[in-house]
C-alpha cells in the first residue's frame, strides 16, 4: 500500500499483520493495518455507525469525523500508534486502535509499555465476534512492539464492549471513576486466554463448515442446457437426493425465456436470483471461476464448492490461479471447498444434501467421512455400503467432504465441525497431506477424547495441489505423534473401513481379553493366533462344531459376554451344508439377541463365504427383537431380555454386528479399538508436568540470551553445553581431550581411575561396536596400552580425537533427543543406543511439554523396552531416574524455544541413577509459532 512522503511512520507497512479470520457466525473477514489511503473508507464506515455506538466510543454525541479526526485515525507510525480494520468486500466493518501512553496517561514512546485501546464496530456486524478477533490481533501487534498492558475506558452501559474485554481471559484489574469503567489487563497469554481463543476458534470454524453442509438454498452454476455435463449432473444429484432447501440452476447462456431446468428454477446469473443463496456449487471452467466468485460475493453467497480443476495441481500458473481464487472469495467473507473437489454430502433428514459428483446418496448413519481425493472418496463410500465381498453389511454416513486441493477448508476445519456434531459418532479421514500438523494434533487430541478418529495418512510426498508446511520429521515419527494424540492410525483404506465399522457399531472394549467361539476349529485357532500377534489376550477358542445351531451360538455368546474375564468376543462362522438364507437370518438374529444381553462389550463376526450372514446381521439391526422374544431356531429356549444401558446405545443401528471376511481384518480392527479405549482411559487423567526446585530457568534464559545474541544458529561447545544443561539439573560426565598418551594420563589423574578411553572421530563416535572404546582402565599402564592399541587400529591421535572419561556405573545405553520441527513443534524422542535400535528405527516420540505419564509411556513404547525391565534375568535399571531426565529435557526445550536441538548420547541407565556421557545442544532463532498468536486462516 502507498505511503506518501508526509507520513510520519517510523516503520514500513507491516504486511505480516494482515490476516483472514473466521467470525463467530462462520463468515470471514480480513484484518489489516489502517493507512492514509483509507480516509474515504473510514468516513464511509463511520457514517454507517449508529449514534448510540458513536456515543459509546467517544462518550459524547459525535455525528461525524472532522478532517483532523480522519488524519489522526489514518496516520500511524505502526509502533506507538497503530490502527487495524476488519474488512469485508474491501469496506471497513470495524476498527481498533491503540496509543502508547506513559505513567501519567499522556502519549509516550518506548520504553513505556502501556497503551490505551478502543474499538468501533458497525452495528450491522455487532454480535459476530469481530471485536474479539480484533482484540486478539491488536494484542499480538502490541506485544511485538514492546507493549505489555492495555487500558480501556468504557461507559457502564456499553455492556457488549465490557464483555469483549472481560471474556478474553487476560489477567485484569477493574475500577470505576467519574462514571467510566476502567479496565487494565496484561497482554501475555494465559492458560485461560489461550483456552478462550481456542474455544472461539472451534465454534467459528465449526459454524463455517456447518454453513457449507447444511445450506437452506443451493445454486449450481454451470448447468448445461442439454443433459449430461458436470453442472447438470450435480443438479440432478441434488434433486434426486431430496434436498430439503431451495435449488437454483444458473448459466449465463440460458435463453431469457427459460424458466426451469429439470423442474428447478433457471437463472442467467446469481444476481438474478431473487432470494439469498447459502451455497454455490461452481461447475464452470477455471477461466470463468473468478467472475462467478465475484458475482456470488456481491449476492451475499456464504460458501462455494469449486469442482473445476486446473489449479495448483496443474503447476505454477495454476497455483497462482488458486491463490487468487482464495483471496477473491475471502474478500467477500466466503469459504471454499476445493478447487478440484468431488463435493459434499449431508444425509440428515432435514437437509438431504448431495452437492457432489456421486450419483447416489449414502445411507444415513453416524460416520463422518473426509477425503482429499475424489477417487479415494468414491472408494470409501463404496466399501462402506457394498454387500458381498470385503466388509459387508450397511453402515451409514452422516456427512462426507471431499476437499480436493483444500485451498481453504481443510481437514482441520471439518474436524472442528465433527467435534461437537451430534449426528457423528466416528470420524474417518484419508489424508494425502497434513497442512498444519501442530494444529491437527491439537484438534485430533480433543476430538479423540469424545469420539474415535481413524486416519490413513499417505506416506508419499504431498500432491502438487496441496500447500504443506515443511517438516523434517520422518513419516514414522509423525505417525507416532498422531497416535499420542489419540488418532487410530491405519495403513490402508480397507483397514480404515474395518476399524470404522467396528467403532460405529459396537462399544469400546474395556481391555484386551478376547473370547473366541464358533463352528470351525481351524478358523478359531487362526483367530487366536492373530490375537496373539496383535498383542491381545485371547482365551482358547470354544469349538461349537459344524453341527451348531443358532441356539447353540446364542447360548455360547451369552455365556462369553457374561464372563467377567472377557472384554470382547469374536464369533467365527462357516456355512452349514444345506442351509440357505433362512439359516443365515436365524444365526444373525441369535447373535444380535445375545449381544444385546450385555451391551457394554463388542462382538465381531469372522465369516467365510457367508455373504448372506453379513446381510442378515445388518438386517437384524432393522428388525430387532422385542424384549423377551424367542430367537429364531432357538426352539423352547427363550432369548433373555436385553439389558440395555441407557447410554450404551443411542441408535438402533449402532449395535449392528460387523462381519469380516478374514480373521486378520477383524482382529486388527479389534486391536485398534482396544488401544484407543486404553488411550481414552489414560487421557482422562493426562498427568502433570512436574516442578523441580533445582531448575534455574532464569539463569538458563540469561545464558541462552548471551550465547544467541548474534541471532545466528550455533552448536554449543562442551563447557557451554554442560553449563546450560546444569541449569536444569542435568549433569554431563566430563570428557577431557587426550591428544597424546601423556595428556591421557594427566586427564585420568584429574578424573580418578577407573576411566574410559574413547575415540570421538565422526566415523567412530557412539560406535563401540567398531572397537573405538576401551573401558575399565584401572591404572596408567592399562591406559597407555589402550591408547597405543587405538592408535595402531585407527590412526594417529589427530584422526582419533581421543578423550578420557571417568567410568560410569554399568547399565543400559540409551539416547535422548529433542528437536524443534517447524511444522509439528517440539518433539522428544527416546531409544536404546547402538546399531540394533538404529537398524530397527526403534525410537519413541512425544510432543513437548511431556507429562509424567508421557515420560513413563515413552520409556515403555520402544520394542526393546524389556531390556530396561530385567529381560531374561538381567537386573532392572532405574527407569524412574530415566523418566526424570526426560522430563528435565522437555522442560528445557519448552522453556527456551531458542534451544532447537538437544542430543544426550549415550545415557547409561544403571540399577541406580543415570549417567549422561555425551551431549550436544544447538541454539537458533525458533520457528514461528502460529498456535500462540491470534486466530488466522492460512495465508495466501
Amino acid at each position: 500500500m502507498q505511503t506518501p512522503a508526509d507520513r510520519q511512520d517510523r516503520h514500513e507497512y507491516p504486511a505480516h499483520w494482515e490476516a483472514d479470520v473466521v467470525l463467530r457466525d462462520g463468515g470471514t473477514a480480513r484484518i489489516r493495518p489502517i493507512t492514509v489511503d483509507d480516509a474515504d473508507r473510514l468516513v464511509s464506515f463511520y457514517e454507517q455507525v449508529s449514534d448510540e455506538s458513536k456515543y459509546y466510543r467517544f462518550f459524547a454525541p459525535y455525528p461525524r469525523l472532522s478532517a483532523k479526526d480522519v488524519h489522526r485515525f489514518t496516520h500511524h507510525d505502526f509502533v506507538d500508534r497503530v490502527g487495524l480494520a476488519a474488512t469485508i468486500g474491501g469496506e471497513f466493518i470495524a476498527t481498533v486502535r491503540y496509543d502508547r501512553i506513559g505513567a501519567d496517561g499522556t502519549p509516550a514512546s518506548a520504553p513505556a509499555d502501556e497503551a490505551e485501546v478502543a474499538f468501533l464496530v458497525q452495528d450491522a456486524h455487532q454480535g459476530r465476534g469481530v471485536a474479539s478477533a480484533l482484540l486478539e490481533h491488536i494484542a499480538a501487534v502490541a506485544r511485538e512492539r514492546g507493549i505489555r498492558r492495555f487500558a480501556a475506558e468504557v461507559l457502564p452501559a456499553n455492556s457488549r464492549m465490557i464483555k469483549v474485554f472481560t471474556d478474553a481471559g487476560y489477567t485484569q484489574k477493574r475500577s470505576f471513576e467519574d462514571g467510566v469503567v476502567r479496565l487494565e489487563f496484561g497482554l501475555e497469554p494465559t492458560d485461560r486466554s489461550v483456552a478462550v481463543q481456542q474455544a472461539r476458534e472451534q465454534r467459528a470454524e465449526a459454524r463455517s463448515v456447518r454453513r457449507l453442509l447444511a445450506p437452506g438454498s443451493v445454486a449450481v452454476i454451470g448447468v448445461g442446457r442439454a443433459p449430461g455435463g458436470v453442472g447438470r449432473s450435480v443438479l440432478g444429484n441434488l434433486r434426486d437426493a431430496g434436498f430439503t432447501g431451495r435449488l437454483h440452476a444458473v448459466n449465463r447462456a440460458f435463453p431469457e425465456d427459460l424458466k426451469e431446468v429439470d423442474g428447478v428454477p433457471a437463472h442467467r446469473s446469481v444476481g438474478d436470483i431473487g432470494e439469498p443463496v447459502d451455497l454455490a456449487v461452481v461447475a464452470v471452467p477455471a477461466d470463468h471461476v473468478p467472475d462467478v466468485v465475484t458475482a456470488c460475493g456481491e449476492h451475499g453467497v456464504q460458501g462455494l464448492v469449486v469442482l473445476a480443476a486446473g489449479y495448483a495441481e496443474s503447476g505454477p500458473d495454476g497455483r497462482e490461479r488458486q491463490r487468487e481464487l482464495v483471496r477473491r472469495a475471502r474478500t467477500y467473507g466466503m469459504r471454499i471447498i476445493g478447487p478440484n473437489a468431488f463435493g459434499v454430502m449431508n444425509t440428515a433428514d432435514d437437509v438431504r444434501l448431495n452437492a457432489s459428483l456421486a450419483p447416489e446418496m449414502p445411507r444415513p448413519g453416524r460416520i463422518g467421512l473426509f477425503a482429499q481425493s475424489g477417487a479415494i472418496g468414491i472408494a470409501l463410500l463404496s466399501r462402506l455400503h457394498r454387500r458381498g465381498g470385503g466388509v459387508t453389511g450397511t453402515t451409514g454416513v452422516s456427512t462426507f467432504v471431499s476437499a480436493g486441493n483444500r485451498a481453504d477448508v481443510s481437514g482441520n476445519d471439518v474436524l472442528q465441525y465433527w467435534y461437537d456434531d451430534p449426528e457423528t459418532d466416528v470420524v474417518l479421514m484419508y489424508l494425502e497431506s497434513i497442512g498444519n500438523p501442530r494444529k491437527f494434533t491439537r484438534l485430533a487430541r480433543r476430538t479423540a477424547a469424545v469420539k474415535p478418529l481413524v486416519v490413513v495418512q499417505s506416506a508419499g510426498s504431498a500432491p502438487q495441489g496441496h500447500a504443506v508446511r515443511a517438516t523434517r520429521l520422518p513419516y514414522a515419527t509423525v505417525s507416532a505423534l498422531l497416535r499420542q494424540a489419540g488418532v487410530i492410525r491405519v495403513d490402508t483404506i480397507t483397514e480404515l473401513v474395518d476399524a470404522g465399522l467396528l467403532l460405529a457399531r459396537q462399544p469400546l472394549p474395556s481391555g484386551p481379553r478376547v473370547a473366541i467361539l464358533g463352528n470351525s476349529e481351524s478358523l478359531g485357532l487362526l483367530t487366536y493366533d492373530r490375537c496373539l500377534a496383535e498383542g491381545l489376550r485371547p482365551a482358547r477358542p470354544l469349538d461349537l462344531t459344524t453341527g451348531a445351531t443358532a441356539a447353540d451360538f446364542h447360548r455360547a455368546l451369552a455365556r462369553a459376554l457374561a464372563d467377567e474375564s472377557c472384554d470382547a468376543v469374536v464369533v467365527t462362522a462357516i456355512p452349514a451344508i444345506g442351509e440357505g438364507p433362512v439359516g443365515d437370518a436365524e444365526l444373525a438374529q441369535a447373535l444380535r439377541s445375545a449381544a444385546e444381553s450385555v451391551p457394554g462389550k463388542p462382538v465381531l463376526v469372522v465369516h467365510v463365504e457367508l455373504g448372506g450372514l453379513a446381510q442378515a446381521l445388518s438386517a437384524a439391526g432393522r428388525t430387532a427383537p422385542q424384549a423377551g422374544a424367542t430367537a429364531p431356531g432357538a426352539g423352547a429356549h427363550p432369548v433373555p431380555p436385553a439389558e440395555v444401558a441407557p447410554t450404551a446405545v443411542r441408535h438402533s443401528y449402532s449395535r449392528l454386528i460387523p462381519a469380516y471376511p478374514a480373521a486378520e481384518r477383524a482382529v486388527r480392527a479389534l486391536a485398534e479399538a482396544v488401544k484407543y479405549a486404553q488411550w481414552r482411559r489414560e487421557a482422562a487423567e493426562p498427568g502433570r508436568v512436574p516442578e523441580y526446585d533445582d531448575i534455574d530457568e532464569k539463569g538458563a534464559a540469561e545464558l541462552v540470551g548471551a550465547l544467541s545474541a548474534g541471532g545466528q544458529g550455533l552448536t554449543l561447545g562442551v563447557e557451554q553445553t554442560c553449563a546450560l544443561l546444569g541449569r536444569y539439573g542435568i549433569t554431563v560426565h566430563r570428557a577431557l581431550p587426550a591428544p597424546s598418551p601423556d595428556a591421557a594420563v594427566r586427564a585420568a589423574r584429574d578424573l580418578g581411575y577407573p576411566v574410559a578411553l574413547k575415540a570421538t572421530a565422526p566415523h567412530l563416535r557412539h560406535r563401540a561396536d567398531l572397537g573405538g572404546v576401551r573401558l575399565d582402565l584401572a591404572d596408567e599402564e592399562q591406559l597407555r596400552r589402550a591408547y597405543a592399541e587405538l592408535a595402531q587400529l585407527f590412526g594417529p591421535p589427530e584422526e582419533l580425537r581421543p578423550v578420557v572419561q571417568r567410568m560410569a556405573p554399568r547399565g543400559v545405553d540409551t539416547v535422548v533427543r529433542a528437536v524443534i520441527d517447524p511444522a509439528a513443534g517440539a518433539v522428544l524422542s527416546f531409544g536404546l543406543a547402538g546399531a540394533a535400535s538404529q537398524l530397527l528405527d526403534d525410537m519413541a516420540h512425544r510432543l513437548v511439554p511431556v507429562t509424567d505419564r508421557d515420560a513413563a509411556s515413552l520409556v515403555r513404547s520402544i520394542r526393546t523396552a524389556p531390556l530396561l525391565f530385567g529381560w531374561r534375568g538381567s537386573a532392572p535399571v532405574d527407569t524412574p531416574a530415566l523418566e526424570e531426565l526426560l522430563l528435565r529435557v522437555s522442560r528445557l526445550v519448552d522453556d527456551h524455544p531458542q534451544v532447537v536441538a538437544v542430543t544426550l548420547e549415550p545415557v547409561v541407565v544403571a540399577r541406580r541413577g543415570v549417567s549422561v556421557l555425551g551431549a550436544t545442544v544447538r541454539l537458533a532463532p525458533p520457528p514461528a509459532r502460529d498456535d500462540l498468536g491470534p486466530r488466522t486462516l492460512p495465508a495466501y
